[in-house]
Parts: C-alpha cells; structure tokens; sequence
C-alpha cells in the first residue's frame, strides 16, 4: 500500500523570495495588535476582574455536575461563570463577575452569591454552602500581573535555552517569532473582545510551546545545511531547509487541526476562547516559523562561514607537520 504523501519529496517553494512583504505584514500586525489592546483593552475574566466566588459541596454526588452548573448559573445574568473542582471531586468554586459599583455598596456582593447559592440549591438540594467571598480588583490585578510575568519569563527561557543550543542569532530570531506569535494572538482577543481568562493564559503557553517546537525543528536543519553546503546562498539554504521539514510540519499542524476544528464548532462555549486561541496561534506559530525565525538570520548577517572555526597559527603549523599543506 503506498504511503500518502502530503507535501512530495522533491518540494522546492522558493519561500524567502517573499520575505520582505511577509516581514511588513509581521511589523504591521505586531502594532496592529498592541494598538487594539490600547485603544480596546482587554475584557478580562473572573480571575483577572474580581468577582463573588461561591464554594459548595454537594454531599450525595462523588462528583460534581459543573457542566450543568456553569449553564444554570450563567443563566442567573451575571455573565459567564467560571466553575472548578475546588478541593474533592464534589467540591466545587463558581465565580461570577460583578455588576459595576457593586464593590463599593455594601452588601450588594454578598447578596449575589446568595441569590447563586439559592438557584443551586434549588436544583440539587445536596449542595452544601461552604463559602461567599468577594474577589476584589486588586488581588486580581495582582493574579494578572503574575500570569503577564509567567509569560515573559517562558519566553525569555525557551529564547535562553536556543542561544544556547545554538548560537546568540538563533535565539534573537526565536524571540522576535515568539513576540510575534503572543502578540496577534493578544490582539485578536482585544478586537473580538472575548473573555481573556486563565485559559486563554494556558492557551497561549501553549502556542509558545508548538512555536518553538517548530523552530526548533527548523533551525536544527539549518544548522546540518550549514555543515553540509558551505558554498550555497543563504537564501536558498533556507529555503531548502524549510522545505526539507515541510512534510514533519503540515502533517502535526493538519492533526492538530483536525481536533481543534470540531472542538471549535462543536465544543461547549466555556472553551470556545482557549480552543480559538490555540487554533489561531497554531498558523501563526506555522508562519513565524518560516517567514520570521529564518529570515531575521539573514538580516543578522549569518553566512554559510558565519559558525566555522576559525584556524589559529597553531592549526596551521600541526596541518604542515602532518604534511596537509
């Protein structure tokens, strides 16, 4: 049975030639994005907004029915709630956001929680009121700004470990398709104004993770074309090295779409923003891989003699004694 080839053996797409557009088109994006954020900003979730946070057991259930509980409590009009397992499997935290003003009018909060409390008792009378808590702005401010910090630091250490697998270029060239890959996945967020949340934090590792994973793979096959054609053009080495992972790349890309697609359709609408995000961030991730990460390469001035040791006199006169020169 013959194997299903997605991208042929003797692929030759000459990418580099449109290197100049796309690198426009990367810049134009990068700005476009962080503009949104400052002129739209970013309608932040429960973790990051503050919020009342609800805590109950349900005493006859091993588990508790969150899914059932996220639909009837955002059903109450506070906006979409954020249920977890909090504790044991029948433990569970509802988060709901807060009407502005309520903070500053006391008992107003509070009240919200007992109107959840009451709705979820009303449905399964074995819920067990454990806790009514006010998650103010300022420990979720706090709570964002350590996820800001998350992100940078992870960005920071994957672009650390490839200047150091590789050489200081390749990891110059890392980060900049990591800024770029984080930065339109941030801006679609601020021009759709869906929910930024945890999620879509952890949604964003994860598109760090694929990216990188991505130009790992295509750096390492830059470096063994490095070693191998020390006479070729540097725009053409790309290219072929690109076009020699071309086949690894399509086919996880295409997998990976073809369990996000459904999920995306499909899928409950409390992961509809992380599944999105991931999905977008999967072609981006793709695309800074070829167009950003290889490229800058050349603009930092890598040359097919960029990495070859340099002979020193000693080198020389160890050739001549063995008669090599």
């Amino acid at each position: 049975m013959k194997l299903l080839k997605l991208v042929p053996d003797n692929t030759n797409i000459q990418f580099l030639k449109l290197r100049i557009p796309f690198f426009v088109l990367s810049l134009v994006l990068i700005f476009g994005s962080w503009a949104a954020v400052a002129v739209n900003g970013l309608n932040f979730g429960v973790d990051f907004a503050g919020g009342q946070e609800v805590r109950m057991t349900f005493q006859q259930r091993e588990t508790a029915p969150i899914p059932s509980l996220r639909e009837l409590v955002g059903g109450l009009g506070y906006g979409e709630p954020v249920v977890q397992e909090f504790g044991a499997p029948n433990q569970v935290s509802i988060r709901v956001p807060l009407p502005e003003g309520t903070e500053s009018t006391p008992g107003a909060a509070a009240a919200i929680g007992d109107k959840v409390i009451a709705s979820v008792q009303q449905a399964y009378p074995d819920a067990r009121r454990d806790g009514n808590d006010t998650v103010s702005g300022k420990v979720a401010g706090e709570f964002r700004d350590s996820a800001i910090l998350a992100l940078l630091a992870a960005m920071a250490a994957v672009s650390l470990y490839i200047w150091v697998r590789f050489e200081w270029q390749f990891g110059v060239g890392a980060m900049f398709a990591l800024v770029h890959d984080v930065s339109v996945t941030v801006g679609l967020f601020a021009l759709t104004q869906m929910e930024f949340s945890l999620q879509i934090v952890a949604a964003i590792l994860a598109i760090i993770g694929y990216s990188l994973n991505d130009t790992i793979v295509v750096y390492d096959r830059i470096r063994e074309n490095l070693k191998k054609y020390r006479k070729m053009e540097m725009g053409a080495l790309l290219d072929l090295s690109v076009n020699e992972t071309l086949a690894r790349t399509v086919m996880t890309s295409l997998t990976l779409f073809v369990a996000l697609i459904p999920l995306l359709i499909f899928g409950p609408p409390s992961l509809f923003g992380m599944v999105a995000a991931i999905t977008v961030g999967l072609f981006i991730g793709t695309y800074s891989s070829i167009y950003m990460a290889g490229p800058l390469l050349i603009w930092m001035g890598v040359t097919t003699s960029s990495f070859v040791p340099t002979e020193t006199a000693l080198d020389k006169q160890e050739k001549i004694a063995r008669g090599e020169v």
